[in-house]
Parts: C-alpha cells; sequence; structure tokens
C-alpha cells in the first residue's frame, strides 16, 4: 500500500511558476513508475507526465512538453512536478500517481494509488 500526499498548489500569473510535491509513504518507493495528472473543472483526468522509477524515463503530455519537468528523489520518497510559463489553461487540480511497476505510464487506468490532489490556478 502507497499513500501519496501532494502540496505546492496556488494561484500563479500568467508565466509564473510553481513546484509541486508528492510524498509516498512506504519503503519501496523506489520500485514504482509515477506520474502526474490533472482535472479541469467538467473536463476528464488527463495525464501531464511520468517518470520511470530511476528517474532515467520520463513522459510528457504535448500541452507541457518543454515548460514543465518531472523528477523524483527516492532517499526522500518524494517526487516533483516543476511548471514553468503558466497558462490558463494549466488550471486544474492535479493529482499523483504510483504505479505497482517501475515503468513510466500516460494512461490513468496503469496506476495504482492516487493522491488527494492539489489545486493549481493561473490567472490572467
Amino acid at each position: 500500500q502507497v499513500q501519496l500526499v501532494e502540496s505546492g498548489g496556488g494561484l500563479v500569473q500568467v508565466g509564473g511558476s510553481l513546484r509541486l510535491s508528492c510524498a509516498a509513504s512506504g519503503r519501496t518507493f523506489r520500485r514504482y513508475g509515477m506520474g502526474w495528472f490533472r482535472q479541469a473543472p467538467g473536463k476528464e483526468r488527463e495525464f501531464v507526465a511520468g517518470i520511470s522509477w530511476s528517474g532515467g524515463s520520463t513522459a510528457y503530455a504535448d500541452s507541457v512538453k518543454g515548460r514543465f519537468t518531472i523528477s523524483r528523489d527516492n532517499a526522500k520518497s518524494t517526487v516533483y512536478l516543476q511548471m514553468n510559463s503558466l497558462k490558463p489553461e494549466d488550471t486544474a487540480v492535479y493529482y499523483c500517481a504510483a504505479r505497482g511497476r517501475p515503468g513510466s505510464a500516460t494512461t490513468l487506468y496503469e496506476y495504482d494509488y492516487w493522491g488527494q490532489g492539489t489545486q493549481v490556478t493561473v490567472s490572467s
């Protein structure tokens, strides 16, 4: 069992930056592929970024490539999402997710554990 707790969300102006953190419980964090998803009001939850257990493989949604960076620190059991050049369309609740396999993944059903989410609001 893995518990995930996100933090770092908030209100930011267009063009600004935020860094989200996701702290995971459990001693086997380093074995899990991790991901970030987001859900805007009235929309389905969508993939944002994923990272393999070692951090050696990452994947991004086209909408965030070049602006967002996913990383992890296995010693701290934490995964991060650095978000730069934020746009109003990035406004959403951001969720951290873990999967019981070491590779990264891009679809919802490939993840087994979810955090409670953190709100990111980008104002224009």
